[in-house]
């Protein structure tokens, strides 16, 4: 399968997800904001991985709702987009976004100031 119609098949199940968390009744999914970050499909379309990031919630408890709403999520990937085959939905967590916080901070502190070359003029 050619590698553009899996990023359009990544692409389009990672919006049909992030739409349809919107309906999920589970408390644990709700309570927080969880947000689609990446989905990338198996070349046999059988398994997908679903990077996702909570904010301001419980991260263990989102985790459990994600898990526990899997077969609904998987029914409706299968109403909203024409596959033969509905993949299965792993769900596993982003930091991607706290490690890009640590590499900022890192940055930060080790970026020179405005004294240390003035220092180094003198």
């Amino acid at each position: 399968m050619a590698s553009y119609r899996r990023a359009r098949i990544n692409d389009a199940v990672r919006e049909e997800l992030s739409v349809a968390l919107r309906d999920v009744k589970d408390p644990r999914v709700t309570d927080c904001m969880i947000s689609i970050t990446e989905a990338q499909v198996s070349p046999d379309l059988r398994d997908a991985r679903i990077f996702y990031s909570v904010y301001g919630g419980d991260k263990a408890e989102a985790a459990k709702g994600l898990s526990s709403a899997t077969g609904y999520l998987r029914r409706v990937l299968a109403q909203k987009l024409n596959l033969r085959i509905t993949p299965t939905l792993t769900f596993v967590e982003d930091d991607s976004m706290a490690h890009g916080a640590y590499i900022s901070k890192l940055i930060m502190e080790n970026a020179p100031t405005d004294t240390d070359e003035e220092e180094t003029e003198a």
